[in-house]
């Protein structure tokens, strides 16, 4: 079967990779055609688009941005219908993944929403789209279920995949002794800071999170780094500040940050 994926952050870029490889090893025969990040892109072998340069967050960077955001759509559609896939699978991201819903259905081609976006916190009105444009809904929490069957709508529920994400991962092996002699951190709390997946968010964020910094002299504060952002990216916001930004560990900073 022919797959198109499309995810809007790290969140999704994680999730949808795992589905990818979950997939394959269903499929042996599949194909892929993905939007995302890094570990999409790793599995399935090449990216159309990567979430850095789609994702956008707030009113005004909507509408500086209105261009790109047409743009990225129509290359979406376009892309789609010239690979004529045997699903479109859409991974959270509402903003962007709901035009496409729209567009799939009515081109004929099945739509699955992977991770439900969370109507039930935010613009309810969504569930007519979702009832309108996909096919099967896949959940990630208990309460969904019966949330949608109460509006006339039938989602899976298999568990949350963030779970297999952690149970798998290497952090499980690595003591808080062998977390801080790897980047040479001293034996005291820090607190772990997490600033957003994209420009626009960690833009907004770090300013904030030093302010909490500077409220909080008696410990240290260590930032996991997007995986779409290169640490010279958040220099620009750290100077007289003592926060340590790393990438590429996210789950052991958070494992072993002081609760």
């Amino acid at each position: 079967m022919k797959y198109y994926i499309i995810a809007g952050e790290a969140s999704g870029d994680l999730h949808g990779s795992n589905l990818i490889k979950g997939l394959k090893q269903a499929d042996p025969d599949a194909s892929f055609r993905v939007w995302g990040g890094d570990l999409m892109e790793m599995e399935a072998g090449s990216l159309v688009r990567h979430y850095r340069d789609t994702a956008l967050i707030g009113f005004l960077e909507v509408v500086t941005h209105l261009n790109k955001i047409l743009s990225n759509l129509a290359l979406c559609k376009k892309d789609i219908a010239d690979f004529n896939p045997d699903v479109v699978i859409l991974i959270d991201y509402p903003g962007f993944n709901f035009k496409i819903a729209s567009f799939a259905r009515k081109r004929g081609f099945k739509v699955f929403y992977y991770i439900s976006p969370k109507v039930w916190a935010w613009k309810e009105s969504r569930i007519k789209n979702i009832k309108r444009d996909v096919d099967l809904l896949f959940i990630i929490f208990p309460f969904e279920i019966e949330y949608f069957r109460k509006r006339g709508i039938k989602a899976i529920y298999n568990g949350n995949p963030l779970m297999d994400s952690i149970s798998s991962h290497p952090f499980n092996e690595i003591t808080r002794e062998e977390f801080l002699n790897r980047y040479n951190l001293p034996d005291k709390p820090y607190i772990a800071l997490l600033a957003g997946s994209r420009k626009g968010e960690i833009e907004y964020m770090m300013p904030r999170l030093i302010e909490v910094e500077k409220r909080l002299p008696q410990y240290r504060f260590i930032l996991a780094a997007a995986p779409s952002m290169e640490i010279s990216f958040y220099e620009k916001f750290l100077e007289g500040s003592s926060i340590r930004v790393i990438k590429g560990d996210t789950y052991s900073i958070l494992k072993h940050a002081h609760s």
